[in-house]
C-alpha cells in the first residue's frame, strides 16, 4: 500500500520541515543575543501582557526543552522553555508574547481557537486508529483484497481530519503572532530598531505550521487517489 509516491511525499516534507526548523533555531539563536530595552525576561513579558489584557487566572511556568513553549487552555498555564523563561532578548519576548496571544484568544473566545480545541480530541482518536492500521500494514495484515480498501478509507478519513486541524491551526497561530507583535510595539518592549526581528522570528515559527498543513494535505490527496484507484 505504501509505495515510492508515499516515500517521496514523506521525504520532501521531512526535508522542508528540517530546513524550516533549522532556520527557526538559527533565527532564535541570533535574536537571543539582542537584548530588549527594558531588560525584561520572557516570564516578565508574559506576565505583563496578561495583566495588560486583564487576564489574571493564567500562570506562567517553566518547562524543559528547546522552543517547547505552549499555552494550555485546560490548566490555563503558559509554559516557557529555559531560553524564553529566563531570556532577556527579542527572541524571548516574541515567543512569550506569542503564547500570551493564545491566552488572549482563549479569554476572548476566539472562534478558530474554539474550533481547534473541539477538533483536537477527534484528531487524537484518529491518530490512534491510524497508528494501529499502519502497524497492521507493517505485518501484512491489511494487504488482502478484503481489508485493503477498508484500510484506505479509514486512512483517508484520518488524514482529512488531520488536514482540517492543520489548516484551522494556521489562523490561530497567525492571529496569536499578530496580537503579540501589536502589543510588543504598543507597550514599548520593541521599537523601530528591533521590532522587525521579533516579527521575523514569529514568521519562521509560523512557517512550521504551514509546512505541516501542506504535508497533511499532500498525504490526504495521495491516499485519496489510491482509494479511488483501488475502486477502478
Amino acid at each position: 500500500m505504501i509505495d515510492l509516491g508515499y516515500l517521496l511525499i514523506f521525504g520532501v516534507f521531512a526535508l522542508l520541515s528540517m530546513i524550516v526548523g533549522w532556520v527557526l533555531k538559527s533565527k532564535f539563536k541570533k535574536y537571543s543575543k539582542m537584548p530588549i530595552n527594558q531588560g525584561m525576561t520572557g516570564k516578565d513579558v508574559a506576565e505583563k501582557m496578561l495583566r495588560d489584557n486583564g487576564i489574571n487566572d493564567v500562570n506562567v511556568v517553566f518547562t524543559n526543552g528547546n522552543l517547547s513553549d505552549y499555552y494550555n487552555p485546560v490548566t490555563k498555564t503558559i509554559a516557557l522553555s529555559k531560553d524564553v523563561y529566563y531570556g532577556q532578548s527579542i527572541a524571548a519576548a516574541a515567543v512569550a508574547a506569542h503564547e500570551c496571544g493564545h491566552a488572549v484568544q482563549h479569554a476572548n473566545s476566539y472562534t478558530w481557537l474554539n474550533l481547534r480545541s473541539k477538533l483536537i480530541p477527534i484528531q487524537n482518536i484518529s491518530s490512534t486508529i491510524l497508528n494501529t492500521i499502519f502497524t497492521l500494514m507493517f505485518f501484512g495484515v491489511m494487504f488482502s483484497n478484503t481489508f485493503a480498501p477498508i484500510a484506505l478509507s479509514i486512512i483517508v478519513v484520518a488524514y482529512a481530519i488531520f488536514t482540517i486541524v492543520a489548516f484551522v491551526t494556521l489562523p490561530v497561530e497567525i492571529n496569536a503572532s499578530s496580537r503579540a507583535l501589536a502589543w510588543l510595539s504598543e507597550s514599548g518592549i520593541t521599537n523601530y530598531n528591533n521590532h522587525s526581528q521579533a516579527k521575523d522570528a514569529l514568521k519562521w515559527a509560523a512557517y512550521t505550521y504551514v509546512v505541516a498543513a501542506l504535508s497533511s494535505l499532500a498525504m490526504l490527496l495521495y491516499f485519496l487517489l489510491r482509494l479511488v484507484g483501488s475502486r477502478d
